[in-house]
């Protein structure tokens, strides 16, 4: 059993976003977001808080997995995420990293296998702490701050007009993640990197070219 178990690694599912009361529910915590409606879809309590990171173990057909969401403050996720993959013996290509988007469309989703920080400073500092850019990614499209600076933007809520896609994005999310899991990345990406306005991704939609 031991050397099944050893065969067979632990996925570790992190949602990025900010710690407290003050930053509940805001555009950067869609990621917080995520987690919280795979737990309920999983059944797993994310009731084990320790020093970087509040998390929650189960199983996904069949598999290990662990929920979590870092309780350092976003520009300091790396020292989670480095905590996790040494506790669980864990790689970088085992996790899947939930966060928000800002040159992505409000609603829209995008799954990647790998992929530069694109300037987001919680994906910077886990390239920092893992040295790879290699890791699965998945990104929730919060819209672009428009007049407003891109902190106002990140750190306010959603308005009530805004609610309605932001929480369909976040289900999409949890629904791309349980396909990843169970079919694997190729299948998910192309299922799940569309625009749900349309039936069918554009030609110049069906895959996306590399981050730079």
């Amino acid at each position: 059993m031991e050397q099944d178990q050893e065969r067979t690694p632990t996925r570790l599912i992190v949602g990025l976003g900010n710690p407290g009361q003050r930053y509940r529910d805001t555009r950067h915590n869609v990621g917080f977001g995520c987690i919280d409606r795979l737990a309920e879809r999983w059944g797993i309590a994310i009731n084990d808080r320790r020093r970087t990171t509040a998390l929650g173990q189960g199983y996904r057909d069949g598999k290990p997995v662990v929920l979590a969401k870092p309780r350092t403050f976003m520009n300091l996720s790396g020292e989670s995420v480095a905590y996790l993959l040494a506790r669980f013996g864990s790689r970088p290509t085992d996790l899947v990293v939930v966060y928000d988007e800002m040159a992505l469309p409000l609603g829209r989703i995008r799954l990647r296998a790998r992929g530069s920080d694109a300037g987001h400073n919680g994906i910077k500092d886990i390239i920092r702490a893992v040295r790879t850019v290699d890791f699965p990614r998945l990104r929730i499209g919060i819209g672009g701050p428009g007049m407003s600076g891109s902190v106002d933007h990140v750190l306010g809520r959603f308005s009530d007009e805004e609610a309605p896609a932001a929480n369909d994005a976040i289900l999409r999310a949890a629904e791309a993640v349980e396909c990843l899991l169970s079919e694997g990345i190729d299948i998910a990406m192309n299922r799940h990197n569309t625009d749900p306005r349309r039936e069918e991704p554009a030609p110049d939609e069906q895959h996306d070219p590399p981050d730079t």
